[in-house]
């Protein structure tokens, strides 16, 4: 690849979509559709997006199994996140739920359907009637593959809208003018090498999360924390990067996920003498308790003896009693995954399963709209031109831990609010603002320095150092000075970041220039993580502190906020203050 040249060409867009999985692709459809003339920039091909992975369902209170409202759903969920979620935010979100699961249907997406017709759901972790009283269906589902039909779908509709889609192009930094305003991106195709600045009137980041950060993990390589570290380099907070979900069954030694809907399905866990051991831990929900619940449980009972296996270092989820026909028409992929990566037959053998680190509940902070706020001299300031949506944003309707299902219905009611918010803001009618002169520098100097670095590390020694330091300081249960440690080291990995170079610059593939790029963004994201960890002195949802067992509510209600300069936090309250309803107030957790 040549040397990067100062002048590089640009396109202009009415605006310009980060990341082409679920919430990229629902908020594109809204602006193509609307005419608007819209760029979607994607690592991968769109239907190869991590929202393919997602197997369970998505949240809504259709009613279609059983008595059920978007009420019960937002108790849920509240409770769920362990009282830190924006309540504001989650009403909108659980009221939005049946709508935009509907026009899915509409738009064609195969649901597993009742003998009525009516669209089949299915029990998940948490989901309750009568806030709480027994086990409800919520989750509408298309077998085990819901990400997967939820991508087709939309990608389909994109295509017949005339979405311009950037495939196999990543973006390297914001591009921003001495207001602070956001005038596009700079990004790279990634098979040539071309940077190229994409200009737009407003720019969505739908990036994804940031799971690689870990070394067990359910999230697959692209997930690299490409917004996060954007956002962190133009000066931008991260909100609540502390909490991160384990998923509970992550198959053991490989991290595949098996879906929550294997539990709703009737799955059980078991330890190593057979016990269904929920029934200890929550005696009214058992297996489908939340994800934070039932992860701390399994390791809990690995510490105490109770594992499976050689070394005793994981326990089964036992399906076999659920019918060979059932699992057959409702799990497929989990018979596939059971079969590939943990060599078992799920209608005759239990699946090993270990908590593993699947969901990022942080990210840019963001309204309900999907705009991106930053805190300014006491107050929230809206960065113009700037959305954030999915998994990258904070809005926050997950608080200290996300609801089963939550995480589809997020990136399709805010994907769809930002692109309706954007539609109404008659956008077709504004010009695009020009650039500043210094718009491609900050990308291009980070591309600069790797062509001319004379440093001895590796990238891949630096991100795997990286996922270690991680994986051991930040897992399922922390203490002070396991954190403490960790940021240490981590700050150690962000100067070591500073000097990697390739040996032999002749023969560098573009594939190891992008994940050099990553890298940048991994140390962003990893630093925010266990800096806000290490601070936050309480247990709360999935941030289990072994020195701080209780929540805190009296002086750890509220949210924390990561900038990069300086590796500063600073804090704002939570929103417990709903649209239309009576504040949920914080109560203790029991299932």
């Amino acid at each position: 690849m040549a040397a990067i040249k100062p002048a590089i060409p640009s396109r202009r867009f009415d605006a310009v979509i980060v990341g082409a999985g679920g919430s990229g692709m629902r908020a594109s459809l809204q602006l193509a559709e609307a005419g608007l003339n819209v760029a979607v920039l994607s690592k991968v091909f769109p239907t190869r997006s991590h929202t393919v992975a997602a197997q369970g369902g998505i949240g809504a209170s259709l009613g279609n199994m059983s008595e059920d409202n978007w009420y019960w759903h937002m108790f849920d969920t509240v409770k769920g996140s362990d009282y830190l979620g924006d309540q504001d935010a989650i009403e909108f979100m659980c009221r939005e739920a049946p709508k935009v699961v509907y026009e899915l249907e509409h738009f064609g997406m195969p649901f597993d359907r009742n003998a009525d017709g009516t669209i089949y759901q299915r029990p998940f972790g948490g989901h309750t009637a009568n806030f709480g009283e027994k086990p409800v269906q919520r989750a509408c589902a298309a077998a085990d593959r819901t990400g997967h039909a939820l991508l087709h779908t939309l990608y389909q509709r994109n295509v017949r809208a005339r979405t311009h889609f950037f495939v196999e192009w990543m973006a390297i930094d914001l591009i921003r003018d001495a207001d602070g305003d956001v005038l596009g991106v700079v990004a790279l195709e990634m098979e040539t090498g071309e940077v190229m600045m994409l200009e737009a009137k407003q720019t969505i980041f739908a990036t994804g999360g940031a799971g690689r950060i870990w070394a067990a993990s359910t999230n697959a390589f692209i997930n690299t924390g490409d917004g996060m570290g954007m956002a962190a380099r133009a000066g931008l907070p991260l909100e609540d990067m502390e909490f991160w979900q384990f998923h509970p069954t992550g198959v053991a030694g490989a991290g595949v996920l098996i879906t929550e809907g294997v539990r709703g399905e009737g799955g059980i866990l078991v330890n190593s003498q057979g016990e269904r051991f929920m029934e200890r831990y929550a005696p009214t929900l058992k297996d489908l308790a939340p994800r934070d619940f039932v992860s701390r449980s399994m390791d809990q009972e690995i510490k105490e003896g109770r594992g499976c296996g050689p070394n005793k270092d994981h326990v089964m989820l036992d399906l076999r009693h659920i019918g060979a026909d059932t699992i057959q028409k409702r799990l497929p992929s989990i018979l596939e995954i059971a079969h590939k990566f943990a060599n078992v037959d799920a209608t005759k053998e239990p699946i090993p399963v270990v908590p593993t680190i699947h969901y990022q509940m942080g990210g840019i902070p963001t309204n309900i709209y999907g705009q991106v706020i930053a805190p300014k001299n006491g107050s929230s300031e809206i960065v113009n031109g700037l959305y954030a949506i999915g998994e990258c944003a904070c809005v926050s309707v997950h608080g200290a831990n996300r609801l089963g299902t939550n995480s589809l219905l997020d990136l399709l009611v805010f994907g769809r609010a930002a692109g309706n918010h954007i539609v109404a803001s008659n956008l077709k009618a504004r010009s695009n603002k020009d650039l500043p002169a210094d718009a491609a520098d900050l990308a291009l100097s980070r591309l600069t320095k790797l062509e001319t670095s004379t440093g001895t590390e590796r990238v891949q020694d630096v991100a795997n150092a990286i996922r270690k330091t991680m994986q051991y300081h930040c897992g399922v249960f922390r203490t002070d000075e396991l954190l403490q440690e960790g940021v240490k080291e981590i700050m150690e990995l962000d100067e070591r970041r500073k000097h990697v170079s390739f040996k032999d610059k002749s023969k560098v593939f573009n594939t190891a220039r992008v994940e050099a790029l990553e890298l940048d963004n991994l140390i962003e994201t990893a630093k925010a993580t266990i800096t806000s960890a290490a601070a936050r002195k309480e247990s709360r949802g999935a941030h289990a502190h072994r020195d701080y067992e209780k929540r805190d509510d009296d002086n750890w209600m509220k949210h924390t906020l990561w900038y990069s300069e300086g590796n500063r936090l600073d804090y704002k309250p939570v929103n417990t203050k709903p649209l239309t309803v009576e504040t949920f107030k914080p109560k203790a957790r029991t299932f």
